[in-house]
């Protein structure tokens, strides 16, 4: 069984920073692409920041200059550092990671959410 765990969330001032852990855990072979998505109140999930294997990174317009995507390969953990947090960041994060498995089976992963809320 493969799962991911986010942790890191939580309330901040506007201004602040926050730093989101996502840990890959399980029969795990091979941890692909990985990324973090948000989902704020009466919107679509949306793409913040992804990271290939090999370390190329992007952004969403919104968040460039402000947040770093970041992964340590050997504990199969993505990371996502968060500053100058404005109120419009509010919204629950969701980590992604495609996987492949010890059977061979590769798949997209999520994991649950961590919700983060920034105040003005």
């Amino acid at each position: 069984q493969v799962q991911l765990a986010e942790s890191g969330g939580g309330l901040v001032q506007a201004g602040g920073s926050l730093r989101l852990s996502c840990a890959a855990s399980g029969s795990i072979f091979s941890v692909n692409d990985m990324g973090w998505y948000r989902q704020a109140p009466g919107k679509q999930r949306e793409l913040v920041a992804s990271i290939s294997t090999s370390g190329r990174f992007d952004y969403t317009d919104s968040v460039k200059g402000r947040f770093t995507i970041s992964r340590d390969n050997a504990k199969n953990t993505v990371y996502l550092q968060m500053n100058s947090l404005k109120p419009e960041d509010t919204a629950v994060y969701y980590c992604k990671a495609r996987l492949t498995a010890t059977s061979g089976n590769s798949n997209d992963y999520w994991g649950q959410g961590t919700q983060v809320t920034v105040s003005s």
